[in-house]
């Protein structure tokens, strides 16, 4: 099982830049940063954390996309993630040329994570519905994939239409960049991952010995091969027990939360986890 990081990268935290190099100098596999566009001031929704009050790391999010490209022009081998993307917040025609990009320049290191999204009113903002945003991302990933894999690509959907068109570069990465999904278990997720994804970024850890194998079984109904699902359970808290049975019931990665902080905050943390390596 390989080790990952994430950290809320904001402007007032350690640069996502430096942390990807001191994290690949100790060995770490992946480095990945969650998307907020903004953030509403109205709370109709509440925080994903069950806090009264959303945390201001929330607030002042960086965009994920241009920091990995820095973190992939200072660093060699560490893969750097979006956890997650919020792709339906995106023109698809031009977020499908951005993470090309970005997984050419970075000599196909990029791991695209993305959800449907919690916040309604960053939502709203967007134009989106949000009862129907999950169809929205399935149609913005496959046109995404779309345009990755042929030299002339069309896409005629409900929500996503271009007429056949040429869109370079494509990713280092074939048949494309690693999608996981994050969200929790059940058959609607599972069939999505299925169809259009490579893996799955779990919501905590409970219930994972039972939804591991049923998502499996999901793979071979879609006529897949289970064995290259990618299991990544993102925003652990390590103990040595806890990563230990992480492994043994098939997570492939794990990914431990460093705090939103300077870097004097993160760094005694980071080498805390080193531990675990």
């Amino acid at each position: 099982m390989k080790l990952g990081l994430t950290i809320h990268a904001t402007d007032l935290a350690m640069s996502p830049v430096e942390l990807a190099r001191e994290a690949e100098g100790r060995g770490f596999y992946s480095l990945y940063i969650p998307e907020h566009t903004h953030i509403p001031i109205s709370r109709r929704t509440p925080a994903p954390t069950g806090d009264e009050v959303l945390g201001e790391e929330y607030l002042r999010s960086l965009d994920p996309y241009v920091a990995l490209g820095a973190a992939a022009a200072v660093t060699e081998r560490i893969r750097l993630g979006t956890g997650i993307a919020l792709v339906a917040q995106h023109d698809p025609i031009t977020l499908a040329k951005e993470l090309a990009t970005l997984d050419l320049l970075s000599q196909g290191r990029l791991v695209l994570g993305i959800g449907y999204g919690w916040n309604r009113e960053e939502m709203e903002n967007h134009g989106i519905d949000v009862k129907r945003r999950r169809a929205l991302v399935r149609e913005q990933v496959l046109a995404m994939q779309a345009l990755w894999s042929h030299d002339v690509a069309e896409f005629h959907g409900e929500f996503v239409n271009f007429e056949p068109s040429w869109q370079w570069p494509k990713p280092v990465q074939k048949p494309r960049p690693p999608i996981l999904i994050g969200g929790g278990a059940g058959p609607t997720l599972f069939a999505h991952v299925a169809e259009y994804a490579d893996g799955w970024i779990p919501i905590g850890g409970a219930g994972l010995r039972a939804a591991i194998p049923e998502l499996r079984r999901t793979l071979e109904e879609w006529g897949r091969d289970p064995g290259g699902l990618r299991i990544v359970p993102m925003g652990v808290l390590p103990e040595r027990a806890k990563l230990e049975y992480y492994e043994s019931i098939g997570v492939t990665e794990c990914i431990l939360r460093l705090p939103s902080a300077p870097r004097d905050v993160v760094l005694p943390v980071l080498d805390d986890y080193v531990q675990y390596l």
